[in-house]
């Protein structure tokens, strides 16, 4: 069984992984470990992981996720093409809007989740969790017969979250910015900078993303960002996986697998077979969707002292010693003062109220299922910010 490392690994530079266009600016403001995802540098710690959580709590954080490696569909076919990818009814999808899309194979499996974005008629975004969608979706298009281009643009997402980010944000841009609805953009221009603002974001609480479109502005835009929220306690962090797992804000590969379906991980409200469009696994789905999902991901209370980390791999679930599931992510959260994680589970163990043992590097550990998610996404931003 491997042992939680006490001390995290280096990682090499190199020109085989990307750097972000706000990467120096990481480092001044004290980011001392990353990761890779999407072949990008993604900083995942400031060196005060509760610190920074509390920072996204209470006051507004700003992250560097570049990672999130646009894909940019365009071309006279691009809604076909996007309708073609992904189960979810995309008709009433407008320019301007953004959709939380799942991305499934032939076999109902889930290749990716992502944000949408429709930045004009016939220009698509999509924003992906880690996973080579780019790729995918240029090998669909090859034989798809659609008049579509697949492409990489030059564009470079930031994380404004917490429920500050409003103050922040009409600080930069106006008062637009306060009233610009949950899932819309707009695009516009901050000091010459070229960018698209979308209230979307990974952290539960209220947010923004600032998504850079000329890397070339990366440190000016991050420093005009950070002074604008000077007033208002603004702290430089990585996304926070403890406040995703209590929102239930779940991650690709971590959480979700090609395993999955949509109906395995809580999405089947996102898989519509009304539509009179054609997408890919359409008939494997409403198979499964007939029969009803083998395995539920379910959110879990894990008993006994704090988690000493997050676990680094899945966790086996045991049942007289025979592996049933896994645990996908786990951490202690500072609010609840439990150990709450997500477990992909057989659907007779996915109830309310079952007990499950854990295999994890601390010993057997006992586990219940539970509600989730513990606390829901902020939406809704307080009228008294608007006046």
């Amino acid at each position: 069984m491997s042992q939680i490392a006490t001390t995290p690994p280096l990682i090499s530079l190199g020109p085989r992984v990307r750097k972000s266009p706000f990467f120096d600016a990481t480092l001044r403001c004290g980011a001392k470990v990353f990761t890779v995802y999407n072949h990008t540098f993604l900083p995942t710690s400031y060196g005060n992981d509760a610190a920074d959580y509390w920072s996204l709590v209470n006051d507004v954080t700003l992250w560097d996720v570049t990672c999130q490696r646009q894909v940019e569909i365009s071309g006279p076919d691009a809604f076909e093409f996007i309708q073609f990818l992904t189960p979810r009814d995309m008709s009433r999808c407008e320019v301007g809007q953004c959709q939380y899309i799942v991305l499934t194979n032939q076999d109902g499996g889930i290749v990716n989740d992502a944000i949408l974005l429709r930045v004009e008629e016939h220009l698509f975004w999509l924003s992906p969790g880690d996973g080579d969608v780019l790729w995918w979706a240029m090998g669909v298009a090859v034989n798809s017969g659609m008049d579509v281009n697949v492409s990489e643009p030059d564009v470079s997402p930031l994380q404004l979250q917490g429920p500050k980010s409003p103050l922040v944000a009409r600080d930069l841009f106006g008062d637009w910015a306060i009233e610009l609805k949950y899932f819309r953009l707009r695009e516009t221009e901050l000091d010459g900078i070229p960018l698209i603002v979308s209230r979307t974001g990974w952290s539960g609480e209220l947010g923004y993303e600032l998504y850079l479109r000329d890397s070339q502005y990366g440190d000016q835009l991050w420093e005009r960002v950070m002074a604008a929220g000077k007033p208002h306690n603004i702290a430089a962090t990585a996304p926070s996986m403890i406040r995703s797992i209590e929102g239930g804000l779940l991650s690709y590969a971590s959480d979700i697998s090609l395993q999955d379906n949509p109906y395995v991980i809580g999405m089947d409200r996102f898989v519509d077979f009304e539509h009179s469009d054609d997408f890919i696994g359409k008939e494997a789905l409403k198979k499964i969707s007939a029969e009803g999902p083998k395995r539920r991901l379910v959110g879990v209370e894990i008993h006994g002292d704090a988690l000493a980390a997050s676990n680094e791999e899945h966790w086996d679930i045991v049942d007289s010693k025979k592996i049933i599931g896994h645990v996908t992510r786990c951490a202690r959260s500072p609010r609840l003062k439990k150990n709450i994680g997500w477990a992909n589970v057989p659907v007779e163990f996915a109830g309310v109220g079952t007990e499950l043992v854990v295999i994890s590097p601390q010993g057997k550990l006992s586990a219940t299922v539970c509600e989730a998610p513990w606390f829901k996404p902020q939406i809704k931003i307080p009228d008294e910010m608007k006046r």
